[in-house]
């Protein structure tokens, strides 16, 4: 059952937000944004109560016995509608993540596997850069360390638009490859493996960082020629003291390379906060998909026979050459689906 209480209290702050819009009143950015997540949630109240009330006057109308016939129609009709119509109130009303709408900080790093995983690790990065530029997101390297055969060492990438986290926060993981890798000449497969980390960027209000406990670098830029690599001390490292945390930015200005820095540090920091939470409710996080636990084998990328496999959710495609061009929603929305089932699990109980 949904309850309307809980139902009332959300019409009652929908009609006040809209109020005080209409008036000019109070934040009016703060009072935008919450008007358009109220919005949906208020569409399919509305749509279940007015099928509740259609349903109610139908079977009053059963005992006309000149409406008899039509009424029991329209009452198998609204019966047949109402289970949809409330299980769409009870997905709008699922708690939010804080974070989904914040942009994110993706970080790329080889696991176990040598060169082969570094090459995977680049596959990786191209993966995300082309599902970020088909949703039209915007994407900057903040950090890119290539190994000798074009892979990654490291990739620190920033990546804003609407909705970044909330669809990129299950790609946390380790990602494993079986593929015969450009390295191997007698044609065996390998296994490899790529480690993910999706971080929600975090502004200055949710991590105060204390100057003090910062040491701040410069030195020269490396990389892939350029008349500023290896002339000018432009490049910043960042490290944070307590937590041994360190950020590197590669930038040609050194002011916006310690901008950029303390952005991700940020980023790492709020990250830090979210998992030493997530660590207190534990038993109810393992029952949720998507909990972003690095430590974990999450996907499987098989090349000789075309499939990809999502351990977490037990979903296997046969569609590996789409997925690394970046075509990534088909699994995305299957762990959303599977997170909002869980948490609806969770909301009957």
């Amino acid at each position: 059952m949904i309850p309307e209480d809980r139902l009332e209290q959300i019409a009652q702050r929908f009609a006040y937000v809209e109020a005080r819009l209409a008036e000019g009143g109070g934040d009016p950015v703060a009072l935008a944004r919450e008007h358009a997540e109220l919005r949906p949630v208020m569409a399919a109240i509305d749509r279940w109560r007015r099928l509740c009330a259609a349903l109610a006057e139908a079977e009053a109308l059963c005992d006309d016995p000149e409406m008899a016939a039509l009424a029991r129609e329209e009452v198998d009709r609204l019966r047949a509608e109402l289970p949809e119509a409330e299980q769409a109130v009870k997905h709008a009303l699922l708690p939010r993540d804080a974070a989904d709408a914040r942009p994110a900080v993706l970080e790329i790093r080889p696991g176990t596997g040598g060169e082969e995983a570094a090459l995977f690790a680049g596959d990786l990065l191209r993966m995300y850069q082309r599902y970020a530029e088909a949703k039209g997101w915007r994407v900057e390297v903040v950090e890119l360390a290539e190994s000798d055969l074009g892979g990654v060492r490291e990739a620190v990438v920033r990546i804003r638009g609407e909705g970044v986290f909330a669809r990129l926060k299950y790609e946390s993981g380790v990602h494993r490859v079986q593929r015969v890798p450009a390295t191997e000449s007698g044609g065996r497969i390998h296994t490899s493996a790529a480690t993910v980390a999706v971080l929600p960027e975090a502004a200055e209000v949710d991590v105060a960082i204390d100057p003090a406990d910062l040491r701040i670098d410069t030195m020269r830029a490396s990389g892939a020629g350029g008349q500023h690599v290896n002339t000018t001390d432009s490049a910043v490292r960042v490290t944070h003291v307590p937590t041994g945390l360190v950020v590197t930015s590669s930038e040609k200005s050194q002011h916006r390379n310690r901008e950029i820095a303390l952005e991700v540090l940020r980023a790492r920091l709020y990250d830090m906060e979210r998992r030493r939470a997530a660590e207190a409710r534990a038993s109810e996080r393992r029952a949720q998909v998507g909990g972003g636990d690095r430590s974990e084998r999450i996907r499987t990328y098989n090349f000789p026979q075309g499939r990809l496999t999502d351990h977490r959710i037990n979903l296997t495609l046969y569609k590996l050459d789409q997925v690394m061009q970046g075509d990534l929603d088909e699994v995305i929305d299957a762990l959303q689906a599977e997170a909002q089932a869980a948490q609806l699990a969770e909301m009957e109980e």
